[in-house]
Order: C-alpha cells, then sequence, then structure tokens
C-alpha cells in the first residue's frame, strides 16, 4: 500500500490483538491485490443491546487507483457479531468479493490468436463427423464437424484448401475454426 493502515477505534479501548487481526486482514487483501493505494478500517461496538452482549461494526474503506470499495455488509442482530473475530473476518470478506469484482473488471483479457494458416482437407469421415487436415510442412490436424465455418462440413472435398485457426486438443492438435477457400487440387 502507498498510504499506511488506519485503524480507528470507536465506543471501545484500542487493542493490539484486534489491531493485529486487522493488518493480518489487509495483509491478505494487499496479497490478492498489490494495487491498494489505502485502507482504513473503523472497528467499534456502537451500543449494547438489552438481553445479549455488544454487536461489533468493522468498516473497511480501501481506495483504489480508480476508485473506491467500502464494506457493505450490515451486521445487525447477528448474533455471531457478538464476537469481534468474527465481525472482522465477515466485513473482511464482504470486501474481498468486491475486490475480486473490481480486479476482474479491470484484467484485460487479451487473447492472442495465431494467425491463420492454410491446409489442405486429407481425411473425411462423414460418418464421424471430423476429418483432418495436412499443413504445407505435413501436419496432420484433426478437425470437427462443428469447427466447419457456415455449417459447409458436407460440402467439404478431398483436396480442398482451407484457412483454419490451430488449437491444442486433448489428443494433440486441432483446428478450432475451418474456413473453406473454395479451392480443391487433384490428389497428388
Amino acid at each position: 500500500m502507498q498510504k499506511p493502515l488506519q485503524i480507528h477505534f470507536h465506543q471501545i479501548d484500542p487493542s493490539p490483538a484486534i489491531e493485529a487481526r486487522i493488518r493480518e486482514q489487509c495483509d491478505e487483501l494487499e496479497e490478492f491485490y498489490d494495487r491498494i493505494i489505502g485502507c482504513s478500517v473503523s472497528f467499534g461496538a456502537p451500543h449494547q443491546r438489552h438481553h445479549q452482549g455488544r454487536l461489533y461494526q468493522v468498516k473497511v474503506h480501501l481506495t483504489l487507483p480508480d476508485g473506491e470499495i467500502h464494506s457493505t455488509h450490515a451486521h445487525h442482530d447477528e448474533h455471531a457479531h457478538e464476537d469481534p473475530y468474527v465481525a472482522i473476518r465477515d466485513s473482511f470478506k464482504a470486501v474481498r468479493r468486491q475486490l475480486e469484482d473490481y480486479a476482474r473488471k479491470r484484467q484485460v483479457h487479451v487473447k492472442s490468436h495465431e494467425p491463420a494458416q492454410q491446409g489442405t482437407v486429407v481425411e473425411l469421415h462423414g460418418d464421424m463427423d471430423y476429418g483432418m487436415l495436412e499443413t504445407p510442412d505435413g501436419r496432420q490436424i484433426y478437425f470437427h464437424r462443428h469447427s466447419v465455418l457456415n455449417a459447409a462440413f458436407d460440402h467439404l472435398h478431398m483436396g480442398e484448401e482451407v484457412r483454419f485457426a490451430e488449437e491444442a486438443g486433448e489428443q494433440g492438435p486441432q483446428a478450432s475454426t475451418v474456413h473453406p477457400l473454395g479451392k480443391q487440387h487433384a490428389p497428388g
């Protein structure tokens, strides 16, 4: 974090154990997302309930490069939040979920597309919905009926040239898309 962690105690005496737990939780957030600019945590027990103990409230505020996240999980009347450590855990869980969403939205998923390759249809097994292509360097590439664009599998011919995108399959290379070029060559 660029700014030091801030911990504020409200209507309760500061506790080194509580502060240590909050620091652990903040460290875990920072391990998950290392671009957190600052974190401020408010810990308190604003009022005592009539029949039971105090409910602890934990508010977490994260400052990020282009936004902020606040804990929004309300702990009203949750018996478990009479335990300060449960209240801390639940508030940080809520912030973690928001931080995961934030990080996911900001990730740039860039697919690296291999340039289309050319090949020739060397096998067709219409009864089993697959065929084989051969590349100019002699490699054999499997393709399935559903990989052929425009549902043109039934119109393919032996020796036809195609453009295809290759990917790793369970049993070796396969074509994820096959685009017929409409050129046929006599088998040589």
